[in-house]
C-alpha cells in the first residue's frame, strides 16, 4: 500500500530548506517553493514555472497540495457572493464575499461545523466534524481576493472570521493562517484589516492578546446578563461574563484596542430596559465598541427580530453613554449568507 503524501504546505520554509538540502538541491528552491505557495497561491507544482522540470518532479513525488474548491457560487441581489468550498476531504464549508462601495470583506470558516450551540445560529447546529487547516482557510482568503478582483475591479481589503466555527477553538491554524496572509512572503495584507470574532474563550482572548500580530476582535455578546446569555449560549454557563470581562480588558490592556461587541436585539428576549442598562454598564467597564446587528432568521419561531424602536432606544442610551455604537444591516439574507446562516444548504456534506 502507498503511503499518502505529505501536504507541501504543512511543511515551513527551515523544512523545505532542510528537504531540499537532503535531496542534493540548493536550499534557495525553498525560498522559490514558498512564494509560489503562499504569495501566487498555486495549487499545482507543474505550474512553478521557474523551477526545472527535475524539480517538480522531485516535488510531485514526494508531495501533494490538498487545495479547496469552490463547489457552488451563489450571488446575492445586492452583490454578496456566497461559495460553497469542498475541502480535500470531501467535507463543505461556506465562504462569503461582502463588497461595499469602498471595500470588499472576506468572511471566512475555522472549522467544519461548529464547537459551540448558539441557539440562534444555523451553523451550530450543524455537528463539529473537525478543524480547518492553516491553508485551508488560507485558500478561503486568496479564492475571496480573485473573486473581489473579476467582479469588483479591487483587491480584497477586509477579513473577518465570522464564519462556521469558533475561531479560538481552532487557535493554532487560525494563527498560522494569518501569519500566511500577513506576511510579505504571503498575500501582505495589513493585520489591522483583519477582525477574529468569538463567542467568548476567556482564557484563548488573554492567549490572544499576548499574540504579536496586531488583528483586531470581536465578541459575540447578545446579552450582558449572564442568565439570558445562557439561554442564548448555553456553553456560556463555563465562561460567565466576569471571566470575559476580565479576558477583554486585559486584551485592552496589552493591545490598545477596543472590542467590538456583536449585538443582536430580539423580540421577547433582550429588549427591556434592564438589558440596555446591563449593556451599558458592561460597556463602562470594558472599553468596546458596539455593533447592533439585524438578526437573519434560520426558521425557528423563538427569534424574532426585536422592532426598530427598541433599537433606537439601545442605540441613544449607548450614545448618550458616550459608547460608540453602529447599526449593522446584513448582506446576503437571500442566499442564506447573512450573519448566522452559513449551514451548507446549498450543498450535502460527504466524507472521503
Amino acid at each position: 500500500m502507498t503511503a499518502l503524501k505529505k501536504d507541501i504546505r504543512s511543511l515551513d520554509k527551515e523544512a523545505l530548506r532542510t528537504f531540499f538540502e537532503q535531496q542534493g538541491d540548493r536550499a534557495f528552491r525553498a525560498d522559490q517553493v514558498y512564494q509560489w505557495l503562499w504569495q501566487k497561491g498555486v495549487h499545482d507544482f507543474e505550474a512553478m514555472t521557474n523551477l526545472s522540470v527535475s524539480t517538480r518532479e522531485l516535488l510531485t513525488e514526494h508531495f501533494t497540495i490538498n487545495h479547496i474548491a469552490i463547489d457552488r457560487q451563489q450571488r446575492s441581489s445586492d452583490g454578496t457572493i456566497k461559495n460553497a468550498v469542498r475541502l480535500h476531504d470531501g467535507l463543505v464549508v461556506e465562504s462569503v464575499l461582502i463588497p461595499t462601495a469602498t471595500r470588499t470583506t472576506a468572511c471566512v470558516s475555522s472549522q467544519v461545523g461548529c464547537s459551540l450551540d448558539c441557539t440562534f445560529c444555523a451553523t451550530a447546529l450543524l455537528k463539529r466534524m473537525r478543524n480547518l487547516h492553516a491553508d485551508e482557510i488560507f485558500d478561503q482568503v486568496k479564492a475571496i481576493d480573485q473573486q473581489s478582483r473579476l467582479y469588483y475591479q479591487r483587491p480584497l481589503s477586509n477579513i473577518v472570521f465570522m464564519g462556521m466555527g469558533e475561531p479560538l477553538m481552532n487557535y493554532p491554524n487560525v494563527l498560522k493562517a494569518i501569519d500566511k496572509i500577513t506576511q510579505p512572503q504571503g498575500l501582505g495584507m495589513s493585520p489591522k484589516r483583519i477582525t477574529v470574532s468569538t463567542s467568548g474563550v476567556p482564557k484563548m482572548i488573554r492567549k490572544l492578546a499576548d499574540e504579536p500580530l496586531n488583528f483586531k476582535l470581536a465578541l459575540s455578546l447578545h446579552s450582558a446578563r449572564q442568565a439570558v446569555r445562557e439561554q442564548l449560549m448555553p456553553f456560556a454557563q463555563k465562561f460567565p461574563l466576569s471571566e470575559i470581562e476580565e479576558a477583554l480588558q486585559y486584551w485592552y490592556a496589552q493591545k490598545r484596542k477596543k472590542t467590538t461587541l456583536e449585538y443582536i436585539v430580539w423580540q421577547g428576549i433582550n429588549d427591556q430596559q434592564e438589558d440596555i442598562d446591563a449593556l451599558v454598564a458592561f460597556c463602562r467597564r470594558v472599553p468596546t465598541k458596539v455593533n447592533l446587528i439585524q438578526y437573519n432568521a434560520i426558521g425557528d419561531p423563538r427569534f424574532k427580530q426585536a422592532p426598530h424602536s427598541v433599537i433606537a432606544a439601545y442605540q441613544s442610551q449607548l450614545e448618550a453613554a458616550r459608547i460608540t455604537v453602529t447599526i449593522r444591516h446584513s448582506r446576503g439574507q437571500d442566499i442564506d449568507a447573512a450573519c448566522g446562516q452559513l449551514a451548507n444548504r446549498s450543498t450535502t456534506q460527504t466524507s472521503a
